[in-house]
């Protein structure tokens, strides 16, 4: 048998998928796994901690793959990272749209779950910077186009994949691994592809020639 905090993350990630932060109590979970409320709060001081660990180590990597990016800096193709990044990303806000879209009904809980974050020095509010400042170094390493903004780049990619992960849930999809490569692909593509001007039609050339 697992021991008991990894019972309690899983029972509560569960309820916490099925029912939203919200709904979820500390009485539920510890109902779910046979014990006392006062036996979870041994290994966890709060339902807000036990819901910030729970996307730490139960949730797809994109809080690890973020963290990660000091390290990729002039390693690897940079497409290649931003590819990983947008795949984790629909992967995490896939998971976790239902789980915290009941906070913004219970104020005192988003409240409590804002502070809570502030503590920790986390937050959603992390994720553009963190991309962002990885953009700006490999540009220094002339590894990205310096006509790149760094922030509105690393802003345009997680604001689509969030809006992505939301339109699915919200139409009930479940949209493939292969379709969400796709996506990531091209998406990455879109935002590090050089301006260019469309080649003038034939029509606009001759129209030029006119007014010469």
């Amino acid at each position: 048998m697992k021991p008991t905090r990894e019972r309690i993350l899983d029972a509560a990630a569960k309820l916490m998928r099925s029912q939203g932060l919200a709904r979820t109590t500390t009485k539920a979970i510890a109902t779910a796994l046979g014990l006392s409320e006062p036996a979870l709060y041994r290994h966890f001081a709060s339902k807000e901690e036990l819901f910030l660990v729970v996307l730490r180590e139960r949730l797809p990597g994109f809080i690890g793959a973020l963290k990660d990016l000091p390290g990729r800096v002039g390693r690897g193709a940079v497409g290649v990272t931003l590819e990983e990044i947008c795949r984790a990303a629909l992967a995490f806000f896939t998971e976790t749209i239902p789980m915290a879209g009941s906070l913004f009904s219970e104020p005192a809980l988003l409240g409590r779950h804002r502070d809570a974050l502030r503590e920790r020095g986390a937050g959603p509010q992390l994720a553009v910077p963190i991309l962002a400042h990885y953009l700006r170094d490999e540009q220094e390493l002339r590894r990205l186009a310096a006509g790149i903004d760094p922030e509105a780049a690393a802003a345009m990619l997680i604001g689509a994949c969030f809006h992505r992960a939301f339109v699915q849930q919200f139409m009930g999809q479940t949209p493939s691994d292969r379709e969400q490569r796709q996506f990531g692909k091209a998406l990455v593509k879109t935002l590090l592809r050089p301006a260019k001007p469309a080649r003038a039609r034939r029509s606009d050339k001759a129209t030029a020639r006119l007014g010469r």
